[in-house]
């Protein structure tokens, strides 16, 4: 096990509104819970818990009311949730913190990837490495302004 601290990022970088754009990235520490789940209760203790994360590792976040974009990166060991059965429960939890309502997020990413794989981490972001050095499974979120559709068409 590697022992290290890398501090919590909060980055603010060209917002559309301000001539910056907002990004906001932390780490779930935590396997999510399907939104398919019959376990209703905890279900909703998870979204508390995602809530509670965002809330502690982004305390200067200032709800958007512009559209945004979700990425979610799942880092499993076995047994993995269905990756587009995360999406929906850490997009309602993250409502109020990143954006004045989820339909304001109107572009999502989400991906899953084994921790025991193979990965080039000189380009990914602190929080990302920190989940995969801490070896559990975990969701790296990142919430971003909107791009124009034709940057996901080239």
């Amino acid at each position: 096990m590697v022992d290290f601290c890398i501090p919590i990022r909060v980055s603010v970088c060209n917002n559309k509104r301000f001539g910056v754009q907002m990004i906001f990235d932390f780490l779930i520490q935590k396997r999510p819970v399907s939104h398919q789940t019959r376990n209703r209760k905890r279900l909703q203790e998870w979204k508390k818990y995602v809530f509670s994360e965002a809330q502690k590792s982004c305390v200067n976040a200032v709800p958007s009311n512009s559209n945004v974009r979700l990425t979610l990166i799942y880092l499993y060991n076995e047994d993995p949730v269905d990756v587009d059965n995360i999406i929906k429960p850490i997009q309602d939890a993250l409502e109020g913190i990143f954006y004045d309502d989820d339909s304001l997020v109107i572009d999502v990413e989400s991906h899953r990837r084994f921790l025991t794989g193979s990965f080039d981490i000189t380009k990914y972001p602190k929080e990302l490495v920190r989940g995969l050095y801490l070896h559990n499974e975990c969701v790296y979120v990142r919430v971003s302004d909107s791009q124009p559709l034709e940057k996901f068409l080239i």
